[in-house]
C-alpha cells in the first residue's frame, strides 16, 4: 500500500491512523487547489508577498525554473497559498488549469508547462468545420495573358497567411 495517491499525490489514511482528519483535510486541500485549476501567474519564480490579506486563500501559481524563497526546489510545481502557508503540487502529463493574466490555458505536457496551445484535429464552430487537415500547396500566381498586380499582389498575400498558419502546405 502506497501513502499517496497515484496521480495528484494526494495522503491517503490508513487504518488506526491517529489525527486522520489532517491527512483528510490536507487531501482536500489540494483538490480545492486543482479541482478547476486556475492560476494568477506563470513561471514565476518569486513568490508574491504575504500578508494576512494578500494572497486570498486558493490563490495559485506555476512556480518558474529558478525559484527562490519560500518557492525554493518546487521548480514547475502549482504552489497554492492556503491558510496554513503554501501548498505545492507536482504537474501530471496532460494537467490544464486556467492563466487569468494570459486567458489561455496552460497545459503541462511532455515534461514542460505550454501556453496557450491547441491540439486538435480539427476545429468546429457552429457544426461546420472551421479548420481541419492541412492541405497541399498552392503556388503563388504568375504568367498569364492579363496581369492585375493588385489581385496577384493579395492573392499573393492570402497564401502567404494560409502558409503561414500552416493551413496550406509550403
Amino acid at each position: 500500500m502506497t501513502d499517496h495517491t497515484a496521480r495528484l499525490s494526494l495522503p491517503l489514511l490508513h487504518a488506526a491512523q491517529a489525527q486522520k482528519e489532517t491527512t483528510h483535510n490536507e487531501a482536500l486541500t489540494r483538490i480545492d487547489l486543482l479541482l478547476h485549476g486556475c492560476v494568477i501567474g506563470v513561471a514565476e519564480d518569486t513568490p508574491p508577498v504575504t500578508t494576512p490579506a494578500d494572497p486570498a486563500p486558493g490563490a495559485c501559481w506555476i512556480v518558474g525554473d529558478a525559484p527562490t524563497g519560500a518557492w525554493a526546489g518546487m521548480a514547475g510545481h502549482i504552489a497554492g497559498h492556503v491558510a496554513g502557508g503554501w501548498r505545492f503540487v507536482a504537474p501530471r502529463e496532460g494537467m490544464a488549469l486556467w492563466w487569468t493574466g494570459g486567458e489561455t490555458i496552460v497545459r503541462f505536457r511532455g515534461g514542460a508547462w505550454r501556453i496557450g496551445e491547441v491540439r486538435a484535429s480539427r476545429v468546429i464552430v457552429g457544426g461546420i468545420a472551421v479548420v481541419g487537415e492541412q492541405r497541399a500547396a498552392i503556388p503563388t500566381p504568375e504568367g498569364g495573358n492579363t496581369i492585375d498586380v493588385e489581385a496577384r499582389t493579395t492573392l499573393s498575400d492570402v497564401l502567404e497567411a494560409l502558409r503561414g498558419h500552416g493551413l496550406i502546405a509550403v
